[in-house]
């Protein structure tokens, strides 16, 4: 493990023109080798607090140290220490997977033996040694985002921030790159800052989770922890008849909040939890409310992120707000 290279960040603000404050007063904690999870929706601040982690904006008020080195003040500290696969990529189609890695590995100063090994090193690692020597403009997206991937690793960083590492990858590619994130955690000690749009990313890979709201972290902890805090178990139904919809909706209601469903059917927490089944199938016989489908469903992280920010989380999540 690496001492003292983790993340610690207090009362971290930054506000922009028109009094627009995007991160308002965030503290975070990240111990060296642990993978941390930061979810949020559309203009949540989750985006303008990485910029300030990896140097790239500066704070408004607060203070954030990042592999031991305070980003507003030692930021060229910061950059050597990091690694970063961010959500644009900055590859060149008419250079080989080879020559992108000689490059990265030169501007960070490696000497040319070093870069080379290193490069062919990583290449494996993310499985594109057999694609090295072929232009990028030929990769597949998938094959794109792992090259970003062993870019950021060339110079071996203590600290790695991954921005949507793996948005537009097949499950194939994605479950591959979850478990180099994993093995560079728990084998190299390397401490992992990870942003997803894909919350079951986050409860496999994630040692804790932060949720950012309007500029807040309104919830914090491991998977498990969060998911155990919601409590209640989800019954979802689908009416037989599409009509019934609202029917179904309203005799569900009798036995808990509402919770997020498909737009076809309707679901609720149960106040009493999964004993409270038969107690509902009898309330819809009696109704006379015929369903497709029901079934009863775990607390997720998906139903931890609507409670605590009221939204679900949009796949599509652009630029915030600046």
């Amino acid at each position: 493990m690496r001492d003292g290279e983790g993340i610690e960040v207090r009362a971290l603000e930054r506000e922009f023109k028109g009094g627009i404050r995007a991160v308002d007063g965030v503290d975070i904690d990240v111990a060296p080798g642990e993978i941390y999870g930061f979810l949020g929706p559309n203009g949540a601040g989750k985006s303008t607090t990485v910029l300030m982690l990896v140097t790239l904006l500066p704070p408004t008020a607060g203070r954030a140290r990042v592999a031991g080195f305070d980003v507003a003040s030692q930021g060229a500290d910061v950059r050597r220490a990091i690694g970063a696969a961010l959500q644009e990529s900055a590859l060149d189609d008419f250079l080989t997977g080879y020559e992108h890695m000689d490059l990265q590995g030169g501007l960070h100063g490696l000497p040319k033996a070093e870069r080379r090994r290193r490069g062919d090193e990583l290449l494996e690692r993310v499985g594109l040694a057999d694609a090295a020597g072929r232009k990028v403009g030929g990769y597949s997206g998938g094959m794109k985002r792992r090259l970003d991937l062993a870019l950021a690793l060339i110079h071996d960083p203590s600290v790695l921030f991954l921005d949507e590492p793996t948005t537009g990858l097949d499950p194939q590619s994605r479950s591959a790159l979850w478990g180099e994130v994993e093995r560079l955690a728990r084998e190299d000690g390397v401490t992992v800052f990870l942003t997803t749009q894909y919350l079951e990313e986050a409860d496999v890979l994630a040692d804790r989770v932060g949720i950012i709201d309007h500029g807040k972290i309104v919830a914090e902890g491991t998977p498990s922890a969060l998911k155990a805090s919601i409590g209640k178990v989800s019954l979802e139904a689908i009416p037989a008849n599409p009509q019934d919809r609202d029917r179904l909706e309203a005799a569900l209601a009798r036995f808990g909040e509402p919770a997020a469903s498909s737009p076809k059917g309707a679901a609720v927490r149960l106040d009493a939890g999964a004993e409270e089944l038969a107690d509902v199938v009898r309330a819809l016989d009696s109704e006379g409310i015929a369903v497709s489908d029901l079934q009863l469903h775990q607390p997720s992280l998906d139903d931890v992120f609507l409670e605590k920010t009221g939204r679900s989380l949009d796949v599509d999540d652009g630029e915030e707000e600046k």
